[in-house]
């Protein structure tokens, strides 16, 4: 009689366990992408339906933030499983403690500090009181500009009262009606502000010294130990979608036409011959670790092998 009790209790506490999952659990996914062309393989994969043909039968859940700090509060309220982002804001929440590492690549593409043309030939030129969009302070715009910075300046955080947190699309407004004096952006805001007559002051590579990767795909740890065959066909589904990219130029074309509301000939153009690369590869992660850990823009000691799964 009390081994039957025994095992009855046992029987109960696993079924009780099992309707007591908690948010994130098996069949459910939830993920964070952001503004741009960079993002591009994500709407490939949502709108060919990759993820449900690699994991099955599975709950998707995408929404759009404006930064990475939006991304964080997602995750630290327990709402998000995945989120793309820049590498920076990424060390930057890890130093702090963020139980997340980087799970791939997603992009690289050219990024840059877009100006009036003519009006500053170099970083030294301006002036204190002019004002500088980017996302957001950490964000890897704001590090590149940083880094630029020092080699020109010998001063890293030289510019850093002149930043204003803005999205990208708000951010092409505000240099185009003058309320900024840069932008520092990616495609296709970059794009579409060089052919408004603007100039790039620095790009990304020259400021990096390199290429690196721009955007890349971060998860969280007690996602990637809780559903491990979920966080593979999530993968399995993001190199479909950057293949479809590669060998279906029509479609892909077609899609991300409607999805960022631009005309088929603009996007080929912005996505096909401006140097848009999609590829899962992890690019410059030392090169950021060793610039963030000199300037004080992390506290702890990091190691490229800590942070990716």
């Amino acid at each position: 009689m009390k081994t039957k009790c025994v095992l009855l209790i046992m029987m109960s506490l696993i079924l009780f366990a099992g309707c007591n999952k908690e948010k994130g659990s098996a069949g459910k996914i939830r993920i964070a992408e952001q503004y741009g062309l960079a993002y591009a393989p994500l709407q490939i994969l949502i709108e060919k339906g990759f993820l449900e043909e690699t994991a099955g039968e599975v709950e998707v859940e995408w929404v759009r933030l404006g930064n990475t700090a939006a991304i964080r509060e997602a995750v630290l309220a327990g709402d998000l499983d995945i989120g793309f982002m820049g590498i920076p804001p990424f060390l930057i929440a890890r130093d702090k403690g963020m139980e997340w590492k980087i799970a791939t690549g997603l992009s690289r593409c050219p990024l840059g500090l877009v100006v009036p043309a003519g009006q500053y030939s170099s970083l030294s030129d301006i002036p204190g009181d002019a004002k500088i969009a980017l996302p957001q302070p950490g964000s890897i715009q704001h590090i590149l500009l940083s880094m630029a910075l020092e080699r020109e300046t010998g001063n890293p955080a030289a510019l850093d009262k002149n930043l204003i947190a803005m999205k990208h699309p708000d951010g092409m407004n505000a240099l185009l009606s003058g309320a900024v004096s840069g932008h520092f952006t990616s495609p296709p805001y970059l794009f579409m502000e060089e052919e408004e007559g603007y100039d790039v002051l620095v790009s990304g590579d020259e400021a990096m010294g390199g290429p690196f990767t721009f955007i890349a795909g971060v998860a969280t740890e007690r996602f990637y130990n809780n559903e491990p065959d979920l966080y593979k066909a999530f993968l399995s589904a993001l190199d479909k979608a950057i293949l479809f990219i590669r060998e279906n130029r029509s479609e892909t074309v077609s899609i991300l036409a409607e999805k960022y509301h631009m005309d088929e000939k603009t996007v080929e153009d912005y996505l096909y011959n401006r140097g848009m690369v999609y590829d899962r590869d992890v690019r410059g992660l030392d090169r950021f670790i060793h610039f963030m850990s000199e300037t004080g823009y992390l506290k702890q000691a990091i190691e490229k092998g800590s942070v990716s799964f």
